[in-house]
């Protein structure tokens, strides 16, 4: 199956947030087990945040949407063989991370 076994890069500038081996794919979305690099703790507080926030995104998503961009402030998903994607919605707790991706921006 495409995907599995793959092994995604989350990067912050020069710095590695940590890598993602893809162990499921259902479309549109991939998960896998988080391994966190060095630049992950200073992140952790946000993802943690944002996925304490996402269930009230009907009643306050601009509280989840400022939640989600101080975790992905800065961050780059990178596809294997293909570099840094167009755009991406990233979910991390504790070794799991689950993600979907576009090489095209998504619409705002």
């Amino acid at each position: 199956m495409p995907f599995i076994g793959e092994v995604w890069r989350v990067e912050r500038g020069t710095e590695v947030v940590g890598e993602i081996t893809v162990t499921e794919a259902n479309f549109p979305w991939l998960n896998g087990r988080f391994a966190p690099g060095p630049a992950y703790p200073e992140l952790q507080p946000h993802f943690a945040r944002e996925l304490e926030l996402i269930d009230t995104l009907d009643d306050d998503l601009s509280a989840w949407e400022d939640a989600y961009g101080r975790a992905s402030d800065g961050v780059r998903l990178v596809a294997p063989g293909a570099g840094p994607v167009a755009e991406f919605l990233l979910h991390i707790e504790g070794d799991a991370a689950w993600f979907r991706w576009s090489d095209e921006p998504f619409p705002k």
